[in-house]
């Protein structure tokens, strides 16, 4: 009996593999890709492109974990990498020594601490059923409980929040390292994720997907209109980078060093992804992904594990929103969009193929060059386009060009996903499933 068992062993060890032609070939095309781009560009602006290609990978990442591994569409993408990056202006800026050389410091706390007292106290009067209340009543306490301690709290919050503004601006930052900010904002990504996970992981994807959009758009609205925290609209910069800038080493030194540290992030994100991708962890999770009903009849406990590979997911986000926000070293809350940041992100999961990590990176890379690069290409053929047209017809070209080129990313991604969606459905390099028996 041992014997079979070791023959059967030595036989799937035996098996050859295949060469990844696919691979190879895709790699190479994008190689080709990124050297044109810095033939045309030059190595300056190609680095910065790679960095920031980078720090999308980070969030592809997360994101095909998420609906890759299992199933979950995340449509609020944006409001994760937000707060990763609100994390790491919270703690890169420097000490602003008009706040916290007076005594707001103590009073926002005291306020605070109200709000701490009112959020647990209606919490606690939504467990009053279990002495006895019944629960239409305790619905009802809770909810007057609820608008009564909102009214009464808000408006201390609001006074000394408007006192910070007034003699300090904003209460600045920690003054501690970049990266210390990264794993905050991950954390803290991670910690928004868990509260949502647990309201929001029983709809159904659709429902998910429009219920984060909504999320993302509230984290959004908050720290826009929160001046005393983040300055609003009138933004935060410089953020330091973790690494030497450029007016140390030069923006193209400075940028690839930026570049170096970035895919170190994600050459250790990748191999923990393909160790529990591969683990029993891992074949659990896509277990429950196929077949949830036959997941928990086996005893697997569903809504434990998705709300792990949810937080997972939003941790990897607001880390790579975090390394995005000081490369640019603003922060903006503004700048947040849909489009550029959950999107986007979208498109390139689905280009590369979800639930295979090697792919996300490759499709992270490979739309992020098709998105920047789409503009300057768009205006190069319409300013050809448009001297062909006056010199044979004489016809006079238009003036805006330039807003014209911009909005040719947007309908070059847009044909981009479509030709993914109706050629390679399960993306350029699709998660490859193994048939056991």
């Amino acid at each position: 009996m041992n014997t079979q068992h070791t023959e059967r062993r030595d036989d799937v060890v035996a098996a050859p593999s295949r060469f990844p032609l696919r691979e190879v070939i895709l790699f190479g095309a994008l190689l080709a890709m990124i050297l044109g781009v810095y033939a045309m560009m030059g190595s300056a602006y190609s680095t910065r492109m790679l960095v920031e290609a980078a720090c999308y990978a980070i969030l592809a990442l997360g994101l095909t974990i998420q609906w890759g591994y299992a199933g979950q569409f995340n449509a609020g993408v944006m409001g994760f990498v937000a707060l990763g990056s609100f994390a790491t202006m919270f703690f890169s800026v420097p000490v602003n020594e008009a706040f916290w050389g007076t005594e707001l410091p103590g009073e926002l706390g005291l306020a605070l601490l109200y709000v701490t007292a009112a959020v647990l106290i209606v919490y606690g009067a939504t467990k009053l059923d279990r002495i006895g209340v019944p629960k239409t009543l305790r619905t009802l306490i809770a909810m007057v409980l609820a608008v009564a301690l909102y009214l009464t709290v808000i408006s201390v919050l609001r006074e000394v929040t408007g006192e910070i503004e007034s003699r300090a601006g904003f209460i600045g930052g920690l003054g501690l390292p970049a990266w210390s900010g990264w794993i905050v904002g991950g954390a803290l990504a991670g910690v928004i994720g868990y509260f949502i996970g647990h309201i929001c992981l029983g709809l159904r994807s659709d429902y998910l997907a429009i219920a984060t959009l909504g999320i993302a758009e509230i984290i959004k609205a908050f720290l826009k209109n929160s001046d005393w925290l983040t300055r609003g609209t009138a933004t935060v910069s410089p953020l330091p980078w973790p690494t030497p800038g450029p007016s140390e080493l030069g923006f193209t030194l400075a940028r690839a060093l930026y570049l170096s540290l970035t895919a170190v992030m994600i050459a250790a994100i990748f191999f923990l992804l393909h160790r529990a991708y591969h683990a029993p962890w891992g074949r659990m999770i896509r277990a429950i992904r196929d077949n949830e009903i036959s997941a928990a009849a086996m005893g697997k406990d569903i809504n434990k594990r998705r709300l792990e590979i949810f937080v997972l997911g939003c941790i990897l986000m607001g880390i790579g929103g975090g390394a995005l926000a000081s490369f640019n070293s603003i922060f903006d809350p503004n700048g947040f969009l849909p489009l550029n940041h959950t999107f986007l992100v979208l498109v390139m999961v689905i280009l590369g193929g979800p639930g295979n990590n090697l792919g996300t990176i490759f499709g992270a890379v490979a739309v992020y060059i098709i998105w920047l690069m789409s503009e300057p290409l768009a205006l190069f053929l319409m300013h050809g386009a448009a001297a062909l047209g006056e010199g044979w017809f004489g016809w006079e070209p238009p003036g805006n060009l330039d807003s014209r080129a911009l909005q040719a990313r947007v309908f070059v991604i847009g044909l981009l996903i479509t030709l993914v969606l109706r050629f390679a459905p399960q993306g350029l390099l699709p998660e490859k499933v193994k048939h056991h028996g």
